[in-house]
């Protein structure tokens, strides 16, 4: 699995730059108004070949009238607790703080890697002041940057990255691992329960290379792979958790120790923001998904109650709506074997591999079928495709101007690459590349 790098420090000094750096992405709101930042921004990052996760902090503050203040203060003490490396961000411009010194002061009692940034380093003479910041005691140096232009950020990824440990895999490495992950109270604990509550002794254990989830052999039924699950790990001592972040910042170390989520869902609730949340992490993460409807037993029928339940599962979900749907319910044990299947089958789906010769026949016939439309007069024109050797599903399409394929008709390739063959309940890449 991955890694988790939390960025921290008191408001205004940057640390939404610093993750939309990282991330490639311009997700996380800027401005100079402190205090901006106060949803939790969850993102995937690439260094010299390592990907990890980063999560951008609400500003630390203290004795604040702002209402939100106390709750930025609970989310960025989890994330410090949760997070494998720690990136302390610093204004050189505006120098040590009592702000900077209180944020110090919780890092210290932290045994986590810490880096000390020292941001909006623009010029020469700023790089050469960040050296006050080794007065604050923390960490092995001080990193100098500008978030905004990205000078020294390589340096700084170069030391994160060296110092992430390696994450040993567990025995049996072929076997399929299965996660179940959802928000508070949707009955993660009861899926889990109900599989593995009636006959332990068919039940092994599996030593675990995460923190926080449990790996377990589940062998009956006729199946046999990992489950990964976090129901049982302990709270957090002295941490009054945020529950919505709490169960997101346990879901990325899940989904990234697993190779399909089942993501449940209440049927009481129907699809809410947070699980959409958590839908997002897994596709991000490039893993398989199966929809598990719980507590639907709850739920007064009529003739289409199911089919229109789904189709508003599938309509939030859009566009990626290739996706196995189950009712079910944990208390009663219903179709918690289909739940099972649903998941090995699209394990197997992501585990599919398409010859090249077989791939450009099928979808040659489909771009002739419809073409790229023109851009600016330019024909567009592919000529080859291929699937990589990676671990999801990914395509290369060699064309003339791939700078020129669209958004639309990239999903129109995966379309019919889903038509043709089996991918269902996994996410697809489609590359265009220059021929």
């Amino acid at each position: 699995m991955g890694n988790i790098v939390a960025i921290v420090g008191r408001p205004n000094v940057g640390k939404s730059t610093l993750f939309n750096r990282l991330t490639g992405t311009r997700k996380a709101i800027v401005n100079e108004t402190s205090g901006v930042t106060r949803d939790r921004n969850y993102g995937k990052a690439d260094w010299n070949g390592q990907e990890f996760s980063v999560i951008d902090t609400g500003g630390y503050s203290m004795n604040s009238e702002d209402v939100f203040d106390e709750e930025i203060r609970k989310q960025v003490m989890l994330a410090i607790d949760e997070a494998d490396a720690i990136l302390f961000v610093l204004d050189v411009q505006h120098g040590i703080t009592d702000l900077d010194e209180a944020v110090a002061n919780i890092l210290r009692r932290s045994k986590k890697k810490i880096y000390l940034v020292a941001n909006k380093a623009d010029n020469s003479e700023l790089i050469y002041a960040a050296n006050e910041f080794y007065s604050v005691g923390i960490g092995d140096a001080v990193y100098p940057i500008s978030s905004v232009n990205g000078s020294g950020t390589g340096d700084l990824l170069d030391a994160v990255v060296a110092d992430f440990e390696v994450k040993l895999e567990e025995d049996n490495e072929d076997l399929p691992r299965i996660a179940f992950v959802g928000r508070p109270n949707v009955g993660k604990s009861s899926t889990v329960n109900a599989l593995v509550g009636i006959d332990r002794n068919i039940v092994t254990d599996v030593a675990g290379t995460t923190r926080d989830s449990i790996h377990t052999r589940f062998q009956k039924f006729g199946h046999d792979f990992i489950m990964v699950d976090t129901a049982g790990v302990r709270k957090k001592p002295k941490v009054t958790e945020n529950l919505e972040f709490y169960s997101v910042m346990r879901s990325i170390r899940t989904i990234e120790s697993a190779d399909v989520c089942v993501l449940i869902l209440d049927a009481t609730r129907g699809i809410e923001a947070q699980d959409l949340s958590i839908l997002d992490l897994i596709i991000k993460n490039r893993k398989g998904v199966v929809i598990m409807i719980n507590k639907w037993d709850l739920i007064e029928k009529e003739t289409n109650t199911m089919k229109d339940f789904e189709q508003e599962i599938r309509n939030r979900m859009a566009p990626f709506t290739d996706v196995p749907i189950v009712f079910t319910s944990a208390l009663s044990k219903q179709r918690l074997i289909k739940v099972l299947e649903s998941a090995i089958e699209v394990y197997e789906n992501r585990m599919r591999k398409i010859s090249t010769s077989e791939l450009n026949k099928v979808m040659q016939k489909a771009i002739e079928d419809f073409r790229p439309p023109s851009t600016k007069g330019k024909f567009l024109k592919i000529k080859y495709m291929t699937q990589l050797p990676t671990l999801a599903p990914t395509f290369a399409f060699y064309c003339n101007l791939p700078q020129y394929i669209k958004d639309s008709y990239k999903r129109y390739l995966e379309n019919q690459i889903r038509k043709n063959w089996e991918f269902t309940g996994v996410p697809i890449q489609i590359f265009m590349r220059k021929k």
